[in-house]
């Protein structure tokens, strides 16, 4: 690919992030009722493409109970508030109250608590009994630790989710997460991710992951280009590991493998954008944040914001906007692609004439920046 000159000792890929292009519609268009936004995964079928973030200002149990019969996959941080605390509602009232500037150092204080197996077994006890598909997730620092306890949970979909995850992590000071090994004696699909590279894709998909996520610190509430200069524009890197996902499959024999986009990802263009650069699902944070009825009461943040050492990340406020119901599927209420995120999805898919994800995965796209207003 086309390398761009920095200065005389570097040069560098020009990537693309969504702001960046634009979907062409076709000759061809089609009823909305009509298209297909229907995701699976492994055996688990889902009527939207759509995956809530496990963070504690998006899911709790009984927002992931409700996000589930709208027809998406609830992951519950089993890292977070709901397995640290046995009732932890005050402390989200807390946060949502604490002045900025001394936000970040009450999340750490808050998340200091240790997590405890018991309250991990009991939020995903819940969940199942309502009959909803049972996801939750932990960073790759944790898994070794709880994985047991989620699993005998009874858990359908694991999650190893961190703002990158590598197939191979080196380490002098402890025997690291071997993910091929691991993946491969685990009774249940694992989801993996970040990866925003072809070559990490690639090697996250040979470890036997049933899906990969997308993305290195491009959610709203993520600092890591502030605090690392580390970057990956969302729109070539779906598209790269999109490659690797073909490359594998004629690699392993025709295995597929699920790219889902999980950061950058705040509105309805940008759910249509990830689908049409090779995503087949989406993962939403501070898009689900914004309803009235998320756990964070207009304020998101991740794992990132408390880190002990290192926080690359802050709580922001994203405001309280609808209902979980009319922010996935209506009926909308703003012009700004933060209602109605699925019937927009509808809309575009049948302007351009195509009738389901994968084949909407080859619509045409240009290049076409623009300045948000």
């Amino acid at each position: 690919m086309n390398q761009i000159e920095i200065g005389r000792g570097k040069r560098g890929r020009r990537a693309y992030s969504f702001d960046d292009i634009a979907v062409v519609p076709s000759r061809r268009t089609r009823d909305p009722e009509e298209v297909s936004v229907a995701w699976q995964i492994d055996a688990y079928h889902f009527d939207l493409p759509v995956i809530a973030a496990p963070m504690d200002s998006v899911m709790s149990p009984e927002s992931a109970i409700a996000f589930g019969k709208l027809g998406g996959l609830p992951v519950l941080d089993l890292e977070g508030l709901w397995t640290r605390y046995d009732d932890p509602t005050f402390l989200l009232a807390e946060i949502a109250s604490l002045d900025a500037g001394a936000a970040t150092a009450r999340l750490q204080q808050i998340y200091s608590e240790p997590i405890k197996p018991e309250l991990i077994t009991e939020r995903l006890r819940q969940v199942r009994e309502a009959g909803i598909t049972v996801a939750g997730a932990l960073s790759p620092q944790r898994t070794q630790e709880h994985w047991q306890t989620v699993v005998e949970a009874g858990c359908d979909l694991f999650v190893i989710r961190g703002t990158t995850v590598s197939a191979e992590h080196v380490s002098s000071r402890a025997e690291p997460l071997n993910l091929k090994r691991f993946i491969y004696e685990l009774d249940v699909p694992v989801i993996v991710g970040g990866a925003s590279s072809y070559s990490a894709a690639l090697h996250l998909m040979r470890t036997g992951a049933a899906g990969v996520l997308v993305g290195f610190g491009g959610g709203a509430a993520h600092t890591t280009r502030l605090t690392l200069g580390i970057h990956a524009p969302m729109a070539s890197a779906i598209a790269d590991v999109s490659a690797a996902r073909r490359d594998y499959m004629d690699e392993s024999g025709g295995r597929y493998v699920h790219v889902i986009a999980d950061g950058g990802v705040g509105r309805s263009g940008e759910i249509v954008k990830a689908i049409a650069c090779g995503a087949g699902a989406v993962m939403l944070g501070a898009a689900l944040a914004r309803a009235t009825d998320a756990p964070g009461r207009g304020f998101h943040w991740g794992p990132e914001a408390h880190h002990r050492l290192l926080p690359r990340g802050e709580r922001v406020e994203v405001g309280a906007l609808a209902s979980l119901e009319e922010i996935l599927v209506g009926p909308g209420r703003m012009a700004d692609g933060t209602t109605n995120l699925i019937g927009a999805l509808r809309h575009a898919m049948a302007t351009t004439g195509y009738s389901d994800l994968k084949e909407f995965q080859r619509v045409e796209v240009v290049v076409a920046p623009y300045q948000r207003s």
